[in-house]
């Protein structure tokens, strides 16, 4: 079974290549069935999140890597060549455990993105299949064991987090300053919370669904608003943080700039943590405006990424187990059809014997042929324990295909011809050797 993974992240695009990528969740029932048709594979996952859009895809064939570059392409509205990049097998495992640990993020270490492949692969079900539910299963339990094995996440910073780190360098300290948090998602709590860590005195929550704002709002003492309702709030706050999940910007210039001609020389800090982008880029060039989206947020984690490196190695082990112990599991699905037909072609032919040697001794007692049944059926499961035991474990080892296919050559199973004979072997040897299995 061919894993490959292909995807453009905040290491290969910038924003604007990554924000037309982004797959809200209601339209990715329609995209995964668009991926699964353009691919030809058997399996899809779609991890869409403020940094990558990435497709997991499980079988399929060469073309499969095109037809995800043509998905990319045509979201993008120019070729993907230079954004993307592919991973194939151990190499598409390796990468998924990496993002779900946080190494592959924009602040290493960072928790937030475990919990958003855990629902990109709970969203996505419809679509994934044994392998890709084996490989997300895998993929959350390598992040969660290297948070409590390695101090990778310890003290990590979150976008949001990271994003109030930004509003401190602008004012100093945040005590007793006001803010507004557009939306009243996860990364909006996030947000919240550590505003209040920071010692913000008034904060709102405004949201499109006033009763999620409510709350949220309640549990960090904030007051909750309807989107349309806030913006006569921009003339007194302090710092605006966005995080809305809206396809367009609703952050304006018409909006701010009645808003700073209320203000007078205060500045007001706009911190766009969404993608795609909430502020409209215009307002980078007003006065007093002070706009950073997640681009800008590398800056800020520079220097805490130094000491985080330092457990790198520590996680890039647990990964290295966790992938071979996954591939391990992948290899033995090749043994699995044959152990079921070899179990099954032996079943046959215990029954046509039995059913023979029944014909030849007419008057047993019932329990009689009960007994020969029992037993034949038992010796039939002796003999094929180990051998199925040993096929399993040898695919299972990397010798996957080659111990598969003698397995196949020397059971016989998928011969459409009883005659066919083995490699180096030829018509006659075949012959004659069926001729002394019919004498015998």
């Amino acid at each position: 079974m061919t894993l490959t993974v292909v995807g453009v992240s905040h290491r290969t695009a910038p924003l604007e290549v990554r924000e037309r990528l982004v797959v809200n969740p209601s339209e990715l029932s329609h995209t995964l069935a668009e991926t699964v048709a353009a691919t030809g594979a058997r399996e899809a996952v779609i991890v869409s999140t403020c940094n990558r859009t990435e497709l997991y895809l499980a079988g399929g064939d060469e073309s499969a890597v095109a037809g995800a570059m043509g998905l990319i392409a045509k979201r993008v509205g120019e070729s993907p060549e230079g954004y993307t990049y592919v991973r194939r097998d151990r190499e598409a495992a390796a990468h998924l455990f990496r993002v779900a640990a946080g190494l592959d993020s924009m602040i290493l270490g960072e928790a937030q993105i475990q919990g958003q492949v855990r629902d990109a692969w709970e969203l996505g079900r419809a679509a994934s299949g044994i392998v890709l539910n084996r490989l997300f299963q895998a993929a959350l339990g390598v992040a969660s064991r290297v948070r409590t094995e390695t101090a990778l996440g310890r003290g990590a910073a979150s976008v949001s987090s990271a994003a109030v780190q930004i509003a401190k360098q602008i004012f100093g300290s945040l005590a007793g300053r006001r803010a507004m948090v557009l939306g009243a998602g996860e990364m909006a709590e996030l947000a919240l919370e550590c505003l209040a860590d920071e010692g913000v005195r008034t904060a709102i929550v405004a949201n499109r669904t006033f009763e999620r704002a409510t709350e949220i709002a309640g549990r960090y003492g904030a007051t909750a608003m309807h989107l349309d309702e806030c913006w006569a709030q921009l003339a007194d706050v302090d710092l605006l943080l966005c995080s809305t999940a809206a396809p367009h910007p609703v952050v304006r210039m018409a909006h701010l700039v009645p808003a700073l001609a209320r203000r007078g020389d205060r500045p007001l800090c706009i911190l766009d943590i969404a993608l795609p982008r909430d502020v409209e880029p215009q307002a980078r060039e007003l006065q007093n405006v002070f706009l950073y989206d997640l681009d800008d947020l590398r800056a800020v984690v520079a220097a805490n990424i130094e000491r985080r490196r330092e457990e790198l190695p520590s996680a890039e082990q647990v990964i290295s187990e966790e992938v071979e112990r996954y591939w391990e599991w992948v290899a033995g699905l090749h043994a699995v059809p044959v152990v079921t037909e070899v179990r099954a072609a032996a079943e046959r032919m215990r029954q046509r014997e039995v059913a023979q040697l029944l014909r030849r001794m007419p008057n047993l007692a019932p329990a009689e042929r009960e007994a020969i049944e029992q037993l034949s059926r038992a010796l039939m499961n002796k003999f094929l324990h180990e051998p199925s035991v040993r096929l399993r474990a040898a695919a299972a080892n990397g010798r996957g295909l080659a111990i598969v296919d003698a397995a196949r050559y020397l059971f016989g199973i998928g011969a459409t011809d009883d005659t066919n004979p083995a490699p180096g072997e030829s018509h006659a040897d075949a012959a004659t050797t069926n001729e002394s299995t019919d004498e015998r």
